[in-house]
């Protein structure tokens, strides 16, 4: 059985505009049996789920955890199997053009430049794969990982790490899982989820910069 998590938000922070639904249902995902986060309706992508859920269904949700003590690894592995099953057949995602995402002022936004197989979304801790390009506001390129010509790009290997840990800028960590495998999107970040009032002197990205990435989603591991 798995180890009992601990609450992460008191009653008051759970009601607070601060706390995102996202959130919620990320910490329920994380630690929820997949029976209880069926009868919730709360699998699936994050954002499809923050669209239908309201955010007293969600406090309420997250108390039942608990006092349920339904968390993951307390049900058979075959039944899980099933209702994932289920629940991937039920689930026909409707494409978004141009999103913001999160509640309150977007941190960034993103615009689908091709599309990706919407399947292969990745999930927190697994390994993704990535071509990008980073401009500022007036087109300057900051940084890249794409070779200059075709011949080398099939020589070089795509940015590769693990999303969702940190290992990169928020912006990043939230914008790809919303990503499908094959995925081209155009991603712009508010200074909050870049480099902030720092910047990055050593690419030449100045303080409170708005940053640019044309992401292309190669592999999900």
């Amino acid at each position: 059985m798995a180890a009992e998590p601990t609450r992460e938000w008191s009653e008051e922070q759970l009601k607070s505009d601060d706390l995102a639904k996202k959130d919620i249902i990320k910490f329920l995902q994380d630690n929820g049996a997949q029976s209880f986060l069926n009868e919730h309706k709360m699998l699936g992508n994050i954002k499809n789920v923050a669209k239908t859920a309201k955010k007293e269904q969600l406090i309420e949700a997250y108390n039942q955890l608990f006092e349920s003590k339904r968390f993951k690894g307390t049900e058979p592995v075959e039944d899980v199997t099933d209702q994932v099953r289920a629940v991937k057949l039920e689930e026909k995602p409707k494409e978004i053009k141009t999103e913001a995402v999160d509640e309150g002022p977007p941190r960034f936004t993103k615009s689908i430049l091709k599309k990706g197989d919407k399947t292969n979304f990745p999930k927190k801790g697994e390994i993704v794969s990535c071509w990008y390009t980073g401009t500022l506001e007036d087109g300057t390129v900051f940084d890249t990982n794409i070779p200059a010509t075709a011949r080398k790009k099939k020589q070089t290997k795509p940015l590769s790490f693990k999303i969702g840990l940190g290992r990169v800028i928020k912006g990043w960590d939230e914008a790809i899982l919303t990503m499908s495998k094959g995925e081209h999107a155009r991603v712009e970040i508010e200074p909050e989820w870049a480099y902030g009032r720092k910047g990055m002197p050593d690419n030449k990205v100045p303080p409170n910069a708005k940053l640019i990435f044309e992401i292309e989603l190669v592999a999900v591991d």
